[in-house]
Formats: C-alpha cells, sequence, structure tokens
C-alpha cells in the first residue's frame, strides 16, 4: 500500500514538526484544536481510516474496537503506555498496535528528581512564600527540608526510566534499591551500584524516597495499596512519574493529612485529570499536571517514532515498535 494514499486520522494535536512530516507522506487528517477527540469521532475514525494515531487520552476499548471497519489495520500510538488500548482485542481484529518506547527516558527521570527535590526541599512552599510576597528575609528556621544525599532512594520498576533515574540519584549521592519482576544482570546491578530486594514489602519499609516507576498492568493496579503504603517510614515520601493507578490515590491522601508519610510529588493520577481534592489542600504534596515527557524534543521524537511505524507498516512490513500482547 503506497503511503501516501494511506487514510491517517490523529485524535489530538501534535507539535507543528510531527503535523507538517504527517502531511506530506500520508493523506492525514489532523485534530483542528487541542481537546481530546469524542468517542463518536474516533468511532467514525475506526470505521474509515487505515491507520489511527490515539494518545493517553483516548481510551479505545473493545466496544469501539467492535465498530472498526475492515480498512483499519494499524493503531499507531503517540506515547509509549498502551494501557488505554485494549490490545488483545485489536489484535484478535487483526489490527496491529505499536507504541513509541525509550523517547521519553530521559526526561521522565529528570522530572523523578525534579519532583523529590521539589518534595524534600519544599521548593513550591517557597515558590508560594515569594509570589505572595510574604518572604521578610532569611530565617535560620524557616522552610527547612531535608538533605537527599545520603538517603536510601527505591525505585519500583527498574525498566529503562528506573535506571534513568538510579543514574541520577547516585549522582546526588542516594543509594540505590530497587524492587523489580526480574533482578537486573549483575554488571548492570554494579554499574547502578544498586541493591535488589526480592520483597517489595521489606524494601519499602527501609527506604526513605519510593520512586514508582513501573507500568499499569492488572498485576500492578493499586500495587502500592493501603497495607503497603502503611509499611512506609512516616519520615518517607513517595513519587510517581509512572502511572496514577499504580497507587490506592484515596490512602495515599488520607495518610499524608495524618502525617504518615511525609510528603508526596505526583504527576499522575489514578482517575487521570479527576484529582483527589483533598491532596490539593496540602502543602507537603507537589501536583503536576502529567510533565513527565514535556519537553520540545520528546514530543517531536514521540512523533518521528509514530511516522516511522506507520511508513514501515505502509511498506509491507512489521512496525519496528509492535506491541505483543502478553508482553506488556
Amino acid at each position: 500500500m503506497p503511503s501516501r494514499g494511506l487514510s491517517v486520522v490523529v485524535t489530538r494535536r501534535l507539535p507543528e514538526a510531527v503535523e507538517t512530516r504527517m502531511t506530506e507522506l500520508f493523506n492525514v487528517r489532523l485534530r483542528d484544536d487541542d481537546s481530546p477527540m469524542p468517542r463518536d469521532e474516533i468511532a467514525a475514525a475506526l470505521r474509515e481510516a487505515d491507520v489511527l494515531v490515539p494518545c493517553l487520552a483516548d481510551t479505545i476499548d473493545a466496544g469501539l474496537l467492535a465498530q472498526a471497519g475492515e480498512r483499519l489495520k494499524l493503531i499507531a500510538n503517540y506515547g509509549a503506555g498502551v494501557d488505554h488500548i485494549d490490545v488483545d482485542t485489536a489484535r484478535s481484529r487483526g489490527i496491529l498496535v505499536s507504541n513509541t518506547p525509550g523517547v521519553v527516558t530521559e526526561d521522565t527521570a529528570d522530572m523523578t528528581m525534579a519532583l523529590i527535590l521539589a518534595v524534600t526541599r519544599r521548593i513550591p512552599e517557597g515558590l508560594q512564600t515569594m509570589q505572595a510576597g510574604e518572604w521578610s528575609g532569611w530565617s535560620p528556621t524557616a522552610l527547612m527540608g531535608g538533605r537527599i544525599g545520603g538517603r536510601r532512594l527505591g525505585i519500583l520498576g527498574m525498566g529503562r526510566i528506573g535506571q534513568a533515574v538510579a543514574r541520577r540519584a547516585r549522582a546526588f549521592g542516594m543509594q540505590i534499591h530497587y524492587n523489580n519482576r526480574k533482578r537486573l544482570r549483575t554488571e548492570v546491578e554494579d554499574a547502578l551500584e544498586a541493591t535488589w530486594w526480592e520483597s517489595l514489602d521489606q524494601m519499602v519499609a527501609r527506604v526513605d524516597v519510593l520512586s514508582v516507576n513501573c507500568p499499569h498492568t492488572p498485576s500492578t493496579f493499586h500495587l502500592m495499596n493501603a497495607r503497603r503504603l502503611r509499611l512506609m517510614k512516616p519520615s518517607a515520601v513517595i513519587v510517581n512519574t509512572s502511572r496514577g493507578e499504580v497507587i490506592d490515590e484515596n490512602a495515599l491522601t488520607r495518610m499524608l493529612r495524618a502525617g504518615e508519610i511525609a510528603g508526596a510529588g505526583l504527576d499522575v493520577y489514578e482517575r487521570g485529570a479527576e484529582i483527589n481534592p483533598r491532596l490539593r489542600e496540602l502543602p507537603n504534596v507537589v501536583l503536576l499536571p502529567h510533565m513527565g515527557s514535556a519537553t520540545v524534543e520528546g514530543r517531536i521524537e514521540m512523533g518521528e517514532k509514530v511516522i516511522l511505524n506507520i511508513k514501515t507498516f505502509a511498506d509491507g512490513h512489521r512496525p519496528p515498535d509492535l506491541v505483543v500482547p502478553g508482553m506488556l
């Protein structure tokens, strides 16, 4: 199938450079405004297009996929996570799914360290004081935070991003601990100076900072549940730049309000943009609007991967970033 005649529908505004290149290569329908595409429009696109390019704000479930037309052969996701797409149903209908892995590793790791520093050094509180014009000068006891050097960092999920976080944290003098489905190779562990914990419970109880860097799957839903959150030290903080569903947000909120956990830095939330309103009231919580991958470079590279997946498919080959059910 010649790629220029390939019908491609994009559900959300993408960086201008990405949209321009798509227009040059494919018969593409772009989104005019930067708002989520309504479900009925996605259904129409599934019936009419050869390729759909969704993002994490679009839920492509079995109900939508049941409406897909015979033309639809590829869902080229703009993003690494595909938990918003029913991959098994798509494949059963002969529809391939691709994603954009590895692109946002460094950006997300940067944001993880930014949140660790923001929470432990109380940066938002200082910023608010300055913006409100309430600072009256230096004081020996004002806004004292904690030093991160020497603290134990526990990383939940030691994939690409987890390892990138470990490299950064080592440079800050933190001790690296991790829990993962599989233990890393000895040479990787040695290079990161990382200690593996087979028991997540035991690791959580001993670290000063916990960074969540694992994907959302059925087995990781509420992995940090109320019982496990209670194992954390009252002086510990938790940071999440991965998926909100991994943490029981209501339990976390209750414990933060009760002072049973010292603080949290969150870039993702259990119910997407519907954030627990009680979290907003807490001075020991830093909330960001899912900014982990929000760099110009990262977003353009994501688009380039989408284009490569579509072009490779159009040329009759397997997309390089094909998602295989059961391997998520």
